[in-house]
């Protein structure tokens, strides 16, 4: 089945039940790597990480039918852009709840990107859910402290607008197994993620990191490699092969809630009103940008 069949009800249970295994899984990831980061210099964890998607998976996965040059561009803006920042940020620059709920302004990205660079028309409910979102963003970076500071947050909204680029790449390619993409896309991820690594933590704090790594960073490692990675993708795109779009793609606005949730009872990051009201300002917009073009529709039909 190509995506957009099956039915247009909800999710058969046993469905639901790796839909939320895979959102648990991307939100819950953002604890997984602040403890990975106590053990691993961030770059070379991102290397790590890389290496574990691509082998031994290039193996067993055939590469996608697209040109090189759109895996090598995906490789680099997601590998050494979006998670090289991701990790660079979340090491003692910000919570990872909130790092979980600002990466997520990746929708916005996207949506700017594509009317910069393909001309698409940004419509006024779009306009509507970028305005919610950077209210929630303003509310965040009106509370910077020395837990989430100006320099996270930046990071982590560069981290975002990485992951749209990737994200246009990957529109570019039309519809391709998204896993074999990311495996194979991540070949060109670990080159500069390396050369980054080599030159700035420096041979000597990578040797020392990897010989005093132990079970609980591997397993971080593995973690990010074939649970978030190859799992995740896997998974989602299982689904999306099985049913409407429009039926699995909301599931991804329980992510900041589970990234959110898990940072609170594992590492006892505070959850005050001020970063509930950005969370709730933030998913209104991701809502809003998801929900009203159905909505209306429906409203039409009457």
């Amino acid at each position: 089945m190509t995506a957009g069949a099956g039915h247009g009800g909800g999710l058969p249970g046993r469905h639901l039940l790796l839909a939320l295994a895979v959102v648990a899984v991307w939100g819950t990831n953002f604890v997984v790597i602040k403890l990975a980061l106590a053990a691993l210099p961030p770059l070379l964890f991102a290397v790590l990480r890389f290496a574990f998607v691509l082998l031994p998976a290039a193996l067993f996965i055939r590469r996608p039918p697209v040109p090189w040059r759109q895996l090598a561009a995906y490789g680099v803006l997601i590998g050494a852009g979006q998670f090289g920042l991701l990790y660079v940020a979340m090491r003692g620059h910000i919570a990872p709840g909130l790092a979980s709920l600002v990466i997520q302004t990746q929708v916005f990205f996207t949506i700017g990107l594509a009317i910069v660079l393909a001309g698409e028309r940004v419509r006024a409910f779009q306009w509507g859910a970028l305005a919610l979102a950077v209210a929630g963003i303003g509310v965040i970076a009106w509370h910077t402290d020395a837990q989430t500071t100006p320099l996270g947050l930046a990071l982590v909204l560069c981290a975002a607008a990485s992951w749209a680029g990737g994200n246009l790449v990957a529109r570019q390619s039309g519809k391709v197994d998204m896993l074999g993409y990311v495996v194979w896309s991540s070949l060109f991820a670990l080159p500069p993620l390396a050369a980054l690594s080599l030159l700035l933590e420096g041979p000597e704090l990578i040797l020392h990191s990897l010989a005093n790594a132990d079970a609980g960073a591997w397993a971080a490692v593995a973690w990010q490699s074939v649970g978030n990675s190859l799992f995740g993708y896997a998974a989602w795109g299982w689904l999306l092969a099985r049913h409407p779009a429009a039926t699995v793609v909301p599931m991804a606005l329980l992510v900041p809630v589970f990234g959110m949730g898990a940072s609170a009872l594992m590492l006892a990051e505070p959850l005050p009103g001020w970063k509930l009201a950005a969370a709730a300002l933030v998913m209104s917009g991701l809502a809003l940008n998801l929900f009203w073009p159905r909505l209306r529709e429906r409203l039409a039909r009457g």
